[in-house]
């Protein structure tokens, strides 16, 4: 995004509102939907659920953290939280700034699940814990 639009987030100052706090909101949510928004997926009992942003020059960083003790992990609800609050930052900047784009969507660690533990490894390409 453009500067002058992370600027206008970091200090509460877009016209509709609080936007970190309105994307942390969607995030939960959608992350407690997912099931019913991706074919397929299985529904899970979302323990907790946690939103947080990182604000830099020209970005905000989306990242959530899921927990459960069902039966299959989370990742799916981890990566919906993140995109609907992205998708949220996004709406409530567009009078700002139609430039920005939403990109690098992607699973950082998992632990639990039939699969195991899995991290992505420092150089971007995927690797396994075994």
């Amino acid at each position: 995004m453009l500067p002058e639009t992370t600027t206008k987030v970091a200090n509460n100052a877009i016209t509709k509102g609080d936007v970190l706090a309105a994307a942390r909101i969607a995030g939960i949510q959608a992350a407690k939907r997912t099931a019913e928004l991706i074919p397929m997926c299985h529904p899970v009992l979302v323990g907790s659920v946690a939103v947080n942003f990182s604000i830099g020059d020209d970005y905000v960083e989306v990242e959530a953290q899921v927990e459960t003790v069902d039966r299959t992990g989370v990742e799916m609800e981890a990566l919906t939280a993140c995109t609907v609050a992205a998708l949220t930052v996004y709406d409530m900047c567009k009078s700002s700034d139609r430039s920005m784009t939403i990109a690098d969507v992607a699973l950082w660690e998992k632990s639990g699940g039939r699969s195991g533990p899995w991290r992505r490894s420092d150089l971007g390409s995927d690797s396994r814990s075994r």
